[in-house]
């Protein structure tokens, strides 16, 4: 194994103590002989001088700055399109608030070596699963259809002993090798925050590529808190409802509709439909829902 360069890309706004700390999780990991760590981050209009503290503890990593505006999806996507031009043997979604053990880029690059034996032409993406630190409840990590009538809704893939397959994945922890990044190109921008990962795996798999989950778990990282007042809150009414799941934390109508069209098949405006039928019903007659994609 020599010679092998990792790129981790990053956003970030206004978590100093969390972005810190999951750069050090990075950059203090014990690797193999010849392999050589680099970081994108792209810090979008933070105000509490996480720019300022990553320059100064890792002078190493490329900083870009956002606007403010750019979100999940958008502030990755910057960070992967500068780091696609250092052509690095791997690409490292990682995100801010995520711990890596001190062995998980080894480990990584144990079953991606394993996976080059057996796939063709790397065409494969590694996910590692986390979990939450107090708790040790899987949070993120691969993702299965939680049915078999509907493309479009995921949940979550209990760890096992071995390497398992999936159809998409949450952006936590995901090594992609440089061909897959080559071959299926960016996140895609008509997504701004929360969608993009989940496109991203999909498109893997429509461009031959397969999705495998390491077993156990690669570090931690807590359940960002639900915000119940977009689809729950019985106390809202549809005018409200319908305010929130515009907004780029919600469902946006048109991201939506790009990601049903892409991945369910001739029937996708039903299925675009669902959920926003289901707001709507929510609304009129009480009652809670949860959300499209996640169940």
């Amino acid at each position: 194994m020599a010679n092998q360069t990792i790129a981790a890309l990053m956003t970030c706004h206004n978590r100093k103590t969390q972005t810190l700390a999951s750069l050090d999780s990075f950059f203090t990991q014990t690797l193999p002989p010849d392999v050589r760590l680099s970081a994108y981050l792209v810090d979008d209009a933070s105000t509490d001088g996480t720019s300022e503290a990553v320059r100064d503890r890792y002078p190493q990593t490329q900083i870009y700055r956002g606007d403010g505006n750019l979100f999940w999806n958008g502030g990755m996507r910057r960070a992967f399109e500068e780091a696609l031009a250092g052509n690095y043997t791997y690409y490292l979604w990682l995100n801010d608030d995520t711990i890596l053990y001190p062995d998980t880029i080894a480990r990584l690059l144990e079953y991606a070596e394993q996976l080059e034996e057996n796939t063709a032409a790397h065409r494969f993406v590694l996910i590692g699963s986390t979990c939450d630190p107090d708790t040790g409840n899987l949070t993120y990590g691969g993702m299965v259809r939680a049915t078999w009538w509907h493309p479009l809704k995921f949940q979550l893939l209990p760890t096992a002993d071995t390497l398992q397959t999936c159809h998409t994945m949450n952006g936590n922890c995901v090594l992609i090798p440089r061909e897959i990044a080559q071959s299926v190109g960016n996140l895609d921008p008509n997504f701004v925050h929360s969608t993009g990962d989940l496109d991203y795996g999909l498109r893997v798999r429509q461009a031959g590529g397969t999705l495998w989950v390491l077993p156990g778990y690669v570090g931690t990282c807590k359940q960002n808190p639900r915000e119940a007042d977009v689809w729950e809150n019985p106390n809202l009414n549809l005018w409200e409802r319908l305010k929130k799941v515009s907004q780029p934390k919600g469902l946006p109508v048109q991201e939506w509709k790009v990601f049903a069209k892409r991945h369910a098949g001739p029937f996708w405006p039903f299925y675009w439909s669902l959920p926003y039928v289901r707001l709507v019903v929510a609304a009129v007659f009480g009652g809670k829902m949860g959300s499209q994609i996640n169940g």
